[in-house]
């Protein structure tokens, strides 16, 4: 799959009339695509918990900082008891970091946790439970299917903007207006 193909580094806006309970009016970050299939991970579905939660479960001490009351997200079905944390890239290194871009990372290992909990981490961060993952052509043909839009992905969007605000947002930058797609799908 050349890179003019690949997902990476893109959002998937889910169709209205995508009924998937893992993936009904959701936004996912691709952090890799290839002809081995994709990954990606649900930006605007929080997990009911807040990072702190997150840390005091995982017996993280958190105490010499004030952080703010950050969401963990339901990343997606797969590896559901696994943490993934997107973050900004800022020249640090950690013992198990994915480049999804120049900019953007995925980390998995304990080490960035644990400088979170002191304040010691990235600054854009979003921290998730499991993942969303595709095997060999099928993202591709849910795309065929109607099933997802997609756009290149925006940092703003992916760090900044509330979670109820981003699935709109990512459809507002193709111009698109989700309220004003039909829920049924079609084909000419």
């Amino acid at each position: 799959m050349s890179d003019a193909t690949s997902l990476r580094d893109h959002f998937l806006i889910s169709m209205p009339h995508l009924q998937d309970r893992h993936f009904a009016q959701t936004l996912t970050y691709i952090c890799d695509h290839s002809e081995y299939g994709a990954m990606g991970i649900i930006i605007n579905r929080p997990a009911g918990i807040l990072v702190h939660d997150l840390f005091e479960h995982i017996e993280l001490d958190y105490s010499r900082v004030a952080i703010a009351p950050t969401p963990v997200f339901n990343g997606g079905p797969v590896h559901e008891d696994r943490g993934f944390v997107l973050h900004r890239n800022d020249g640090r290194k950690w013992l198990s970091t994915y480049a999804v871009t120049a900019e953007i990372s995925l980390t998995t290992s304990m080490d960035i946790l644990e400088s979170l909990a002191v304040g010691e981490g990235p600054e854009q961060f979003l921290v998730a439970l499991g993942h969303a993952g595709w095997g060999p052509g099928q993202l591709e043909q849910e795309m065929r299917d109607n099933s997802w839009l997609s756009c290149p992905a925006n940092s703003d969007i992916l760090f900044r903007l509330p979670a109820e605000e981003r699935l709109q947002a990512a459809a507002a930058s193709l111009g698109v207006n989700l309220q004003l797609l039909t829920a049924h799908a079609g084909h000419a």
